[in-house]
């Protein structure tokens, strides 16, 4: 056995499960993000693979990204990003710290390709007035509807 097995903690099934259960797209957050972005008229493309960090929503006639994150797992300010992780609390805030460069790299990696980037936490989706209003403010006025062909 060498150091690094020995150093493992215990796996713990119940946690490993629930674990398994966090899903990285199409979250409660995100679906709430693209309903009320759809409702306001935006249109929009899901998760480009093909650009830095995989966007959550993306606008491509007007090179704007919209990331979607959780509050714990991208490390927000606020009361539930800032929350101590209870049991190994040494590999979560590593793992939290990897997150956020890993988000820095990726807005900056966006704006070098002239893309505009925002950020919807987890904690701003009830206040559906002030995420309208912001939405509106990132993506400007509605593209003129066109008719079909």
């Amino acid at each position: 056995m060498n150091a690094r097995e020995s150093a493992a903690p215990p796996v713990d099934a119940a946690r490993s499960a629930v674990m398994r259960a966090v899903k990285s797209t199409n979250t409660t957050p995100e679906k709430a993000v693209r309903s009320l972005a759809h409702r306001l008229g935006y249109r929009f493309r899901l998760h480009r693979k093909d650009l830095p960090g995989t966007p959550d929503l993306v606008f491509p006639s007007v090179r704007k990204a919209i990331f979607v994150d959780g509050c714990f797992w991208h490390g927000h300010d606020c009361k539930r990003g800032a929350r101590a992780p209870k049991t190994n609390a040494a590999y979560w805030l590593q793992k939290i710290a990897r997150n956020r460069r890993r988000d820095e790299e990726a807005r900056q990696a966006l704006a070098a390709l002239g893309w505009s980037v925002l950020t919807v936490w987890e904690c701003e989706i009830s206040d559906g007035e002030a995420l309208a209003a912001r939405l509106r403010s990132f993506l400007g006025a509605k593209p003129a509807p066109q008719g079909r062909r």
